[in-house]
């Protein structure tokens, strides 16, 4: 199951942004692993927002925020293509979330971190990617016949 945790300094995000921005990152997760869009999946993808204190995060050049990304799958869920095509959406809307313009996007890092088959465990039990797989397979089949 994915998992996105986006670190940002406090204060780096707008009001409207920070409301927002962990639903719209677990929806481009599921989206760019093709994932079904039901409330089983939907409930499975869970989003993170760390707030670092004031003064915690710097560069050797300046103090403007910094936004890391990071995103946890399981090893072969996200092609070369989706893993692009995640990597863009979330930069994007890391930075509307921001109120940044394109220009800033050096100043988004995502991170793909993937799961070894058979390291990932929940309710009890170890968690398989062709289980998931299977899973996801039959909640479309089910979404078509409804």
């Amino acid at each position: 199951m994915p998992m996105i945790r986006l670190t940002v300094p406090t204060g780096a995000l707008t009001e409207e942004g920070r409301a927002g921005i962990q639903r719209d990152l677990a929806a481009l997760l599921l989206r760019w692993e093709g994932a079904p869009d039901t409330a089983f999946f939907r409930a499975q993808a869970w989003s993170h927002l760390i707030e670092l204190p004031e003064g915690a995060q710097t560069t050797a050049e300046d103090d403007a925020p910094r936004f890391l990304v990071d995103v946890t799958v399981p090893q072969g869920a996200l092609s070369e293509r989706r893993k692009a095509g995640l990597v863009e959406d979330a930069t994007r809307a890391v930075l509307k979330a921001a109120g940044l313009s394109p220009d800033e996007a050096l100043r988004v890092w995502v991170l793909i971190h993937e799961q070894p088959d058979g390291t990932w465990g929940a309710g009890g039990s170890v968690i398989r990617y062709a289980d998931l797989v299977a899973l996801a397979s039959q909640s479309k089949q089910e979404q078509a016949d409804a």
